[in-house]
């Protein structure tokens, strides 16, 4: 799939957070694009498969690698709805991703820009850029709403 010169990465990704809001999973969408090439979109799916790795961005870069034939997904970019948690970070420095753009910070669990911030450890082999808060707002209120919704239905 490729993107249309309309497309936004986001948007598609944002899509999926609603998607995965509407099947019962944290509202998380990803989108990993090579140029306008679309290599993955995933949304979180660890209730459906019962697996805590299930992450968005996790799956995404699962399926990118699997399409591009390779372990590494330099020169892509990865697109996700929410500031990726310590997992999901340690893949990306493994997985040699260029950039990450995230929408809404996550600070309790987020390990970019808060938390650990991985990619500035000493230890960290590989930085890639990071871009915080493309749309952040359409991405907070959704996980306002679906986590409001759960707290509210429990």
């Amino acid at each position: 799939m490729t993107l249309a010169t309309t497309d936004r990465p986001m948007d598609l990704a944002l899509a999926l957070a609603e998607e995965a809001a509407a099947n019962g999973e944290a509202p998380v969408g990803a989108v990993i694009v090579e140029g306008t090439r679309v290599l993955a979109a995933e949304r979180n799916r660890m209730q459906a498969l019962r697996d805590p790795t299930a992450h968005a961005e996790f799956l995404a870069m699962r399926t990118a690698l699997a399409v591009r034939g390779t372990g590494r997904l330099d020169g892509c970019d990865l697109y996700v709805t929410l500031e990726p948690c310590a997992m999901c970070a340690g893949a990306i420095a493994h997985t040699r991703l260029r950039r990450v753009y995230f929408a809404a910070e996550d600070i309790k669990a987020g390990a970019v820009e808060n938390g650990i911030r991985l990619f500035d450890q000493p230890t960290c082999h590989h930085r890639p850029e990071v871009v915080g808060g493309l749309s952040a707002a359409r991405a907070e209120a959704m996980l306002v709403d679906f986590f409001r919704t759960l707290r509210n239905s429990g």
